[in-house]
C-alpha cells in the first residue's frame, strides 16, 4: 500500500511526485479535508494528472475529502474520481460505496495516517523524509 501524502495545490502534488520518483515507491495523493466541497473533483483530477504526467515512472492514486457531504462524494463519483473519503454517516457511506462499485470506485472512511504538505518550508524534503521513514518499516 502507498503512503499518502495530503496536497493543496499543483505545487505540493509536484514535490510528493518527485519525492516518491526518486525514492522509487508508489504515493496516494489527497486532497486537504473536504476539498471536494470547496474546490470540487474536477480541479483535483486535473491537479493530479498534470503532476503524474510531470512523473510518469511514478505510481500514482488519488483520494478526494468529501467530508461529510454525500452530494459531493456523488459529484465526485460522477466526474471519475476512483477514491472518495466520505466521513458521514455509515449508513450513508454504505450506500455511496454500493453506487462507487458499480462505477468501479470505493468510499473510504475513517482517519488515514497521512503527511499534510500545508505549512511545509520544503514539502519535497518532508516527502522524502516521510516516505523514506515509512519505507524504513
Amino acid at each position: 500500500m502507498s503512503q499518502r501524502i495530503i496536497v493543496h495545490s499543483l505545487a505540493d502534488a509536484r514535490a510528493a511526485l518527485a519525492a516518491a520518483s526518486a525514492l522509487g515507491l508508489p504515493v496516494t495523493l489527497a486532497s486537504a479535508p473536504g476539498a471536494g466541497t470547496y474546490a470540487g473533483p474536477h480541479w483535483f483530477l486535473a491537479l493530479v494528472a498534470e503532476a503524474a504526467r510531470e512523473h510518469p515512472g511514478v505510481a500514482v492514486d488519488a483520494v478526494i475529502d468529501c467530508a461529510d457531504e454525500a452530494g459531493t462524494a456523488l459529484a465526485a463519483l460522477r466526474a471519475g474520481c476512483k477514491r472518495v473519503h466520505f466521513t458521514g454517516r455509515a449508513d450513508t457511506r454504505e450506500k455511496l460505496g454500493e453506487i462507487a462499485a458499480a462505477l468501479g470506485a470505493e468510499i473510504e472512511g475513517g482517519d488515514r495516517d497521512a503527511l499534510d504538505l500545508l505549512d511545509q518550508r520544503d514539502p519535497e524534503a518532508a516527502c522524502r523524509a516521510y516516505l523514506g521513514h515509512k519505507r524504513e518499516r
